[in-house]
């Protein structure tokens, strides 16, 4: 009767820890995006700034998986003492926040996002990490060893509504101060639970963890490094996934969280629900052949739905590698090993994604590279009997693989060179279509599945994106993205990712001419070229963003011009590479300020500028710290009495209109919006690009001034604040009422 007691009360503490495993996950990935948030003010908005991050989080989760694994030699009871004290020592640093000091405007972002974020959560994530491995180490100690990896499923639930209860729960309602309360409450609450498992482990502090298993040798080094190899490409796919999306795709706010998210639901699946994992796991090769192809189009037609196939991908590709991770764990006393190499092999691939390919690569090609690398790695059985007989013999095996590679060769070469007029705009899917058959039914055999696979990438955008990188002064990539120059007809454009950044007219004659977003019918243009009238002629111009420069050709002889440009990449296109001209031909001699526009401006002397442009946005990426209230209150000291503020809003996917009215009414500001639409039917419309742009200023005669010198088609408006929208702050900001679909 004793046992039998014993027995039911050890089932009766999964609950427990399940609960404090949940917890743990939670609070590690409500931190991520918080601590980065509170970030933005000092290391900028740079949309890379959050794969850094991941590098930063990758490497703690390390370093305390590797911590848990060198407990495991210790018996239980002693490794409950000596991870109570850890949390109690990192609970000194609570709460939350960052650390005093401040990047200069000239630090790279790569360099201090590492250190300020280790420095400021460093201890706190390192003793939060360690608790998925220790707690399952734990459970199968207090339960006579029953089986503990399920609870890596809650883990990952856990991990999952921490992500998106950020975003969506705790940043749209408390400022950061709360924010860091909340995570303090939470932190609490975690080490009350890991109390209450460590007196449940045994008396004796006697590991049982292993009763009712078998001895089982530990594993094999070639053991160990498929574990670390199944990790790394799931994990570095998550960020190349990101990368790719948000770079080539569609660049919506917040999409950083669903590959992140997928990610780790897949661990959910994956150490779970069996019969759906087996299903996924046998339809992974027939996902890769569908999919596959779709991954390097650039600048695709349909963006949302090539978006939904990454995704698709992606969490196919992750269940089925994770899945087979727990299809070879180990027996649990070398659980701790096994999630360490499993951390080693998603910090490999994070390191891979995040900061050696920004590196070697000037485009995403790590992406098609790692998808690759999953068709490598996925399990391969013949879908037909009658396809794993014509692959049976070892002969004709060869034979059939060299034909593939030579058909896969051929209809590439046609594809992409297109000989006939009948294939004209049909070619790539066509060829990949053809490929993607023949792919098919080599699906059991990884050689030559890999080189249809292989051929369907090149053919439907791998070979143009090779020869764009071939093209000297083409393509660049830095840590902030990747940048094209196209010429089309008798123009040449900047873009980063799917966003015009800027465009020149090639003929000549018309190499100054005011293009995109900036003509003279354009807010800004107005503002311009009254300019001279307001300020006088020697008016001080300061621009955040350079672009290709093309506010240059506005300059007037006596002014006095700078750039604030975060990236020196671009500041090399505009001035170095001689693609684009504006500065050369219209303003040499303009400064350009290298660093974060926010911490150089906060460094600028009071009243130094007569006229200043924001229009530094990142693909459609927002950059908050440079649209918060105190930000606003930066430019205002900067700018002279009768100053200027021009603030570019337009973006295809939030309204940034409110963000101003709010910020103009809680600093002082007058404002008013002018939206410049370009007619279809207009002689320049391949030139110019629909625009929006708000004026801000102190001085009631200069927001007159302008108003009433707006062209004959279009007016001024003033900008209203919404009263339910309390504007954003470095304290306090959020996305979700500004998405265009919501309102």
């Amino acid at each position: 009767m004793e046992a039998a007691g014993s027995g039911e009360r050890r089932r009766d503490l999964g609950p427990l820890f399940v609960g404090t495993i949940f917890v743990g996950s939670f609070l590690l990935f409500l931190v991520q995006p918080m601590i980065a948030r509170m970030a933005l003010p000092r290391l900028g908005g740079a949309p890379a700034v959050w794969n850094s991050a991941m590098l930063v989080y990758q490497a703690l989760l390390l370093g305390g998986y590797a911590y848990a694994h060198g407990l495991a030699r210790l018996n239980v009871r002693t490794q409950s003492v000596v991870h109570l004290i850890l949390l109690a020592a990192a609970a000194l640093l609570l709460p939350i926040g960052l650390i005093g000091r401040t990047p200069s405007a000239t630090a790279s972002p790569a360099f201090w996002v590492l250190w300020l974020l280790l420095l400021s959560i460093g201890p706190l994530f390192f003793a939060v990490a360690a608790q998925a491995p220790l707690i399952q180490r734990w459970y199968a100690a207090a339960t006579g060893g029953r089986d503990p990896y399920p609870l890596y499923a809650a883990s990952n639930l856990g991990s999952f509504t921490g992500l998106l209860s950020y975003p969506l729960l705790v940043e749209p309602r408390l400022p950061l101060a709360e924010q860091s309360a909340l995570w303090t409450g939470g932190y609490v609450l975690l080490v009350v639970l890991t109390l209450a498992c460590a007196a449940v482990l045994p008396r004796a502090g006697l590991d049982t963890s292993d009763a009712g298993y078998t001895a089982e040798a530990p594993p094999t080094l070639r053991r160990r490094l498929w574990w670390i190899a199944l990790a790394a490409v799931p994990s570095g796919l998550m960020l190349s996934t990101t990368t790719y999306l948000t770079t080539d795709i569609v660049a919506i706010p917040l999409m950083w969280v669903i590959p992140l998210g997928l990610y780790l639901l897949s661990f959910t699946l994956a150490f779970g629900q069996r019969s759906v994992v087996a299903l996924i796991c046998r339809l992974s090769p027939l996902i890769l052949v569908a999919m596959g192809g779709f991954e390097v189009q650039n600048s695709p037609r349909m963006p949302f739905f090539t978006a939904g196939v990454e995704l698709a991908l992606l969490f196919a590709v992750a269940v089925t590698l994770h899945a087979q991770m727990y299809g070879t764990r180990p027996a649990p006393i070398y659980l701790t090993g096994f999630y360490l190499c499993m951390s080693i092999g998603g910090a490999l691939g994070g390191l891979f994604s995040g900061l050696i390919a920004p590196l070697v690569f000037d485009w995403t090609y790590e992406h098609p590279l790692l998808i690759l690398a999953a068709a490598a790695l996925v399990p391969q059985a013949f879908l037909f009997d009658w396809t794993e007989r014509l692959w049976n013999n070892r002969r004709r095996a060869a034979l059939l693989t060299v034909l593939m590679l030579v058909l896969t060769i051929a209809i590439a070469a046609v594809a992409i060179e297109q000989p006939w007029r009948w294939m004209w705009g049909h070619a790539t899917w066509i060829g990949a279509g053809a490929i993607g058959v023949l792919t098919f039914f080599c699906i059991g055999k990884r050689v030559p599945f890999l080189i249809g696979l292989a051929g369907m990438i090149l053919v439907f955008g791998g070979y143009d994106a090779i020869r764009l990188s071939l093209t000297p002064n083409a393509r660049f990539r830095s840590y902030f993205g990747v940048y094209t120059i196209r010429d089309e007809g008798d123009t040449r454009t900047l873009a980063h990712g799917t966003t015009s950044h800027g465009l020149q007219i090639l003929t000549p004659g018309r190499e100054r001419e005011l293009t995109s977003y900036y003509s003279p019918s354009s807010g800004v243009g107005q503002a311009m070229l009254l300019l001279p009238e307001i300020a006088g002629p020697q008016a001080r111009v300061g621009a955040v963003g350079l672009g290709t420069g093309t506010l240059a050709c506005y300059t007037r002889p006596g002014q006095d011009w700078r750039f604030y440009e975060i990236d020196p990449t671009i500041a090399h296109i505009a001035r170095e590479t001689g693609k684009f001209t504006y500065l050369a031909r219209c303003n040499p001699d303009a400064k350009i300020v290298i660093g974060d526009a926010r911490l150089s401006l906060a460094g600028a002397p009071t009243s130094s500028l007569d006229f200043l442009v924001l229009d530094a946005f990142s693909s459609d990426a927002i950059p908050m710290h440079l649209l918060t209230r105190e930000a606003f209150a930066i430019y205002g000291r900067v700018l002279a009495p009768h100053g200027m503020l021009l603030v570019h809003i337009s973006n295809r996917f939030l309204d940034l209109e409110p963000v101003v009215a709010a910020a103009a009414r809680d600093g002082g500001w007058l404002a008013a919006e002018y939206d410049d639409a370009v007619p279809p039917g207009s002689p320049d419309y391949r030139y110019l690009s629909a625009s929006n742009w708000v004026l801000m200023t102190r001085d009631p005669a200069v927001l007159g001034e302008v108003m009433a010198g707006a062209p004959p088609d279009g007016a001024w408006r003033p900008l209203q604040p919404d009263p339910g929208f309390a504007g954003w702050s470095d304290d306090y900001a959020t996305i979700l009422p500004l998405v265009k679909v919501f309102r």
